[in-house]
């Protein structure tokens, strides 16, 4: 993703993109507030595990699947009749331009005000459909990562100014509905993994969590997260990389890769596709899955109350010696903010992180549901 360009100067601003970006300021400052508080208006029973994370059935699968076991289908060529963040109601909350011009989407209003150090619009892939319980299978569709910036985050940008008091209803949100129905909505998918050092001879575990920065990210900045996260997408802009990309795993490979090993997001994939058989970290993890040294599941997939990011969640448990050959000493920052590299896996720990600490709602699911199958997650 390419840097963003300096911010501008208040005073050049019109007074309709200062009260946003007042609202925008705010948004940022208390996420994780606004996030329980919008968590309130959907029933009890659609929170997992008790966290702010909303979820449906056909996605909480009763014990966690082996990622295998999940069939995906890439449909590049469906289409989609919901809300894309153009319509009426989410423009009614894009400030206005010295011109007299009022900004098309929630995105370019970013990009022109408050832009965090990286924000370029990537090609991802959209949840079109999903079932966890009978025959676990994930359908994808082509989309792009300001596609859930324009909905999603305009959806949070109204409740901040409600909580405000600079407007007094929620259309936006009300006409998007079931926050778990991808149809009403187009967005964007994230993979959040819980990544488990298991070490079989005391059968204690740890793992890493992260902290993300305001000034570095675009979403969830300030808030704990489990670690590896990052948008389900293809690593490259290029035709090759869709079909080639298209796999959790594949994905969550990637992510280890930036995340715990601090390699780059430039895969140079103008040269090709990545040949993941050759690239010796991918070689060696997916070796290890298959000689059980690894173990990897998907726990369901979860929304966000306040922004409606969609998550898979998901969990890699590494025995121990290889957890250690291959990330070694995790530093402790990277890219998007600070690690704490060894957290106890633990019933205090994980009631901390999903209780009282300010993790995303989809770490904090993740958490929970995790320590609830610990069983089979560390067998």
């Amino acid at each position: 993703m390419a840097p963003n360009t300096p911010a501008p100067l208040t005073s050049n601003l019109t007074g309709s993109e200062q009260q946003w970006l007042r609202v925008r300021n705010y948004l940022r400052e208390h996420r994780y507030d606004l996030a329980v508080s919008a968590a309130r208006d959907y029933p009890q029973s659609a929170r997992v595990e008790g966290t702010p994370l909303l979820s449906t059935p056909p996605w909480l699968p009763d014990a966690p699947i082996p990622l295998d076991d999940i069939k995906l289908q890439y449909k590049p060529e469906a289409t989609f009749s919901g809300i894309t963040g153009t319509e009426p109601v989410v423009r009614r909350l894009l400030p206005v331009r010295a011109s007299g011009a009022r900004y098309r989407t929630y995105s370019e209003a970013v990009a022109a005000l408050a832009a965090p150090r990286v924000f370029d619009d990537r090609a991802t892939y959209r949840l079109l459909h999903a079932e966890l319980n009978l025959t676990p299978h994930m359908m994808f569709g082509a989309g792009s990562y300001f596609d859930g910036i324009d909905v999603g985050d305009a959806a949070a940008h109204e409740l901040a100014a409600a909580h405000l008091g600079e407007i007094t209803t929620l259309d936006l949100r009300n006409a998007i509905g079931d926050p778990c129905d991808p149809a009403r909505r187009i967005g964007n998918v994230a993979l959040s993994t819980l990544t488990l050092r298991h070490d079989r001879t005391t059968d204690a575990a740890t793992f890493p969590l992260h902290r993300r920065d305001n000034a570095k990210v675009g979403h969830a900045g300030g808030l704990y997260q489990v670690l590896p996260v990052g948008v389900f997408q293809p690593a490259g802009a290029e035709l090759w990389n869709a079909e080639n990309d298209f796999s959790l795993w594949r994905g969550i490979l990637r992510e280890l890769a930036e995340e715990l090993c601090g390699e780059t997001e430039d895969y140079e994939t103008f040269r090709g596709p990545i040949d993941y058989c050759a690239w010796p970290f991918a070689n060696h993890l997916t070796r290890a899955v298959d000689t059980g040294q690894a173990h990897t599941f998907c726990l369901g997939i979860g929304v966000d109350p306040l922004t409606f990011t969609t998550d898979i969640l998901t969990a890699i448990i590494i025995d121990a010696p290889l957890y250690d050959e291959l990330f070694g000493q995790i530093a402790d920052t990277n890219v998007e903010g600070s690690i704490l590299p060894a957290v106890p896996f633990s019933a205090e720990i994980v009631e901390r992180y999903a209780s009282h600490e300010p993790t995303q709602a989809a770490g904090a699911g993740l958490l929970r549901l995790a320590w609830r199958h610990r069983s089979i997650l560390l067998n």
